[in-house]
């Protein structure tokens, strides 16, 4: 069996790195679909070369070479805040590996040191695309992540409707981790605010069961924590019924059926004291 790292293969790699830098990163980059960034490419090779002439054994440069890491990640990362598809990252390192490969030959006439620094090339490039991958995962599911947070916000707005009164309409499912977001969003409100006075609109909510309704309730208490009274309004008909016969008892919470009445509940809790006016602008 030939052996792959030997000072041998990784001199002429690290001359060939050194001295066709320029033309690699180029062609590198010319090969991707949309023209890579050729910055990138030149970051990359120069880590890679460093690697090269370094001691570590060609097997764990990608995973303990800080540099040859960071270049790895920092171009699965660019490709995965772009959109691309999971294939691009890998056709990146395919057309790399092509490049190195097609370059091996320009210098050495040696078959056999070719067939050896091929060897080389293809294992350290297969798992730099292990990691790309990986890298490329984690990123997209960081940004999905960021993305579902960024909605659960857009969606749980909380509004001011009059002075000391505060509604959050709710629309969609609302489960825990949205119910965590509303919380949090209505709790700073009515502080930032001095509310009294707190409505959660339902009206958008296509069902409520158990799970739901435990949810409500804990905004209640927390709502009530902060010396403010809840309303829930949007009780439909539908909505009565389920409640009742899940056996859920509401009937501590002020609950109307529409926005509308809440808005008249709340100028009631209030009294003369909410009578000056609707907010302006």
């Amino acid at each position: 069996m030939l052996r792959t790292d030997d000072s041998q293969v990784r001199t002429v790699l690290v001359r060939m790195l050194e001295e066709d830098r320029t033309a690699l990163a180029r062609d590198w980059a010319g090969q991707e679909p949309h023209d890579g960034d050729r910055s990138e490419a030149v970051e990359l090779l120069q880590a890679l070369s460093d690697a090269l002439g370094g001691t570590l054994p060609v097997s764990r440069i990608v995973d303990q070479d800080a540099a040859v890491r960071d270049a790895l990640t920092s171009l699965s990362e660019r490709r995965a805040r772009a959109g691309a598809q999971p294939s691009a990252t890998a056709m990146a390192i395919l057309a790399l590996k092509r490049t190195m490969l097609s370059a091996i030959e320009r210098h050495t006439d040696d078959s056999a040191l070719r067939y050896r620094a091929a060897l080389l090339v293809n294992e350290l490039l297969d798992s730099a695309g292990v990691l790309t991958f990986e890298v490329y995962c984690a990123g997209r599911e960081r940004i999905i992540r960021e993305q579902h947070s960024q909605m659960l916000e857009l969606s749980t707005p909380v509004v001011r409707l009059w002075r000391h009164v505060l509604a959050a309409p709710l629309i969609g499912t609302l489960d825990s981790a949205r119910t965590q977001v509303v919380m949090n969003s209505l709790l700073e409100a009515i502080q930032a605010n001095e509310a009294r006075v707190a409505i959660i609109d339902i009206t958008g909510v296509p069902t409520v069961d158990t799970a739901v309704a435990q949810h409500l309730l804990q905004t209640v208490s927390a709502v009530r924590l902060m010396g403010a009274e809840c309303v829930i309004s949007g009780i439909r008909p539908s909505i009565a019924q389920t409640i009742t016969q899940l056996g859920i008892d509401l009937s501590h919470i002020v609950t109307r059926g529409s926005l509308a009445d809440a808005l008249a509940t709340a100028m009631q809790l209030l009294g003369d004291s909410g009578r000056p006016g609707p907010v302006a602008g």
